[in-house]
């Protein structure tokens, strides 16, 4: 099969799912002809996938989210401001994505939570089938657990998920753990997207935690709890650090961020300090290091993902730095908790080929509809 990828360019996960799907689809003896990267001119293609994916990269303008320069907390007003605003762009890059797809001909496209593909399949009807991944897709089973009192946030978070979407023949959701499809959804659970260099690494045990510093308030709670704890040693990757090694004295050094270097530290940690983004706690799981799991402010998406974390055993929510929390927590954690994850993760290459060859080979529906043949008519005008 040849195959497509849409990627959603917003932070590292749908990135790096993307590259180890692509070296599953290497292996089975697939290709993948390229990738189209949604970004944004204060967000390009991070180097990081550029220098690891072998095949063209098209990156593509699509509308980011906004977040509050001094807490780094999302903005959800001014993210849905900003998209009306950049309507006339965006129609734009549909009509790109749809040439792209037209053009190239790929036996299917595969979507990482790109809006782009859900709206270019909503209007344009592109004649290749499309599957989508992502662990939002969870948002739509019946048992996925998410914030009480929030239902204005839980619905626009369901709207955006949607959005990207539209078209495709299946949603497959990433989860912690097993669950039930929801065939009514066109849901598929399957195993969380892991690259071969973290599950290439053997873990240890070594007496220190580890922390992933992207808030500027986090880093003030970090130095507040080693203070209260000067004897627990703490190693945190910041992004304000240029330094490979910041020694602030013997229990509390800071490091730059680095993704080679972060993962040889965390198969080495006694737990973990991250926000609640869902790649980052997968490694975790997979190395079973306990996570405490911090969401970013005002971000649904995140705070979903630490009660579900929690719900499956890889660690616990917060709020915040609470070292009490966690120190609490490691003698608790269930070991065998990683022992699962990892049998549920075998379980991915099968399911993952599975959802594309399902793909290739369905029926595409008729076009219909009067709405979407005008649009084709005015885009080949």
């Amino acid at each position: 099969m040849r195959i497509l990828f849409l990627i959603q360019g917003e932070g590292r996960g749908h990135l790096t799912q993307a590259l180890s799907l692509a070296q599953i689809l290497q292996m089975a003896g697939h290709e993948v002809i390229g990738a189209v990267v949604g970004v944004t001119a204060e967000r390009t293609v991070p180097a990081f996938f550029s220098e690891a994916f072998t095949a063209p990269i098209k990156p593509i303008f699509s509308p980011g989210l906004v977040y509050n320069a001094g807490n780094n907390s999302l903005e959800p007003t001014k993210t849905t401001l900003q998209a009306v605003r950049n309507i006339r762009p965006l129609w734009k890059s549909l009509k790109q994505v749809h040439h792209i797809i037209e053009t190239q001909r790929p036996d299917v496209v595969v979507n990482f939570y790109e809006m782009l593909g859900g709206l270019t399949y909503a209007l344009l009807r592109p004649s290749a089938p499309m599957i989508c991944i992502a662990h939002q897709y969870m948002v739509f089973h019946k048992n996925f657990q998410c914030p009480k009192d929030q239902w204005l946030y839980r619905q626009a978070f369901k709207l955006n998920t949607r959005l990207t979407c539209f078209g495709a023949q299946e949603l497959l959701a990433l989860s912690f753990d097993k669950q039930a499809d929801e065939p009514r959804h066109r849901l598929r659970i399957v195993p969380p997207l892991l690259r071969q260099e973290v599950t290439a690494l053997k873990p240890t045990d070594d007496d220190f935690l580890l922390a992933y510093v992207t808030q500027p308030g986090l880093k003030s709670e970090i130095l507040k709890a080693h203070h209260q704890y000067p004897d627990v040693r703490m190693d945190g990757f910041h992004a304000g650090t240029s330094l490979p090694d910041e020694i602030v004295d013997e229990t509390l050094t800071y490091h730059a961020i680095d993704g080679k270097r972060f993962l040889e530290f965390m198969a080495r940690c006694k737990a973990i300090v991250t926000t609640a983004g869902f790649e980052s706690v997968c490694e975790a799981a997979y190395l079973g290091k306990p996570a405490l799991m911090i969401p970013q402010p005002n971000h649904y998406e995140q705070a979903c993902n630490a009660i579900d974390g929690q719900r499956s055993g890889v660690g616990v929510a917060s709020d915040r730095f609470d070292l009490d929390q966690l120190l609490a927590y490691i003698p608790e954690h269930n070991t065998q908790i990683s022992e699962r994850f990892r049998a549920w993760h075998a379980q991915g290459y099968f399911l993952f080929l599975g959802a594309l060859n399902r793909a290739s080979t369905s029926r595409r529906k008729s076009s219909g509809g009067f709405f979407q043949t005008r649009v084709r008519q005015l885009l080949r005008s």
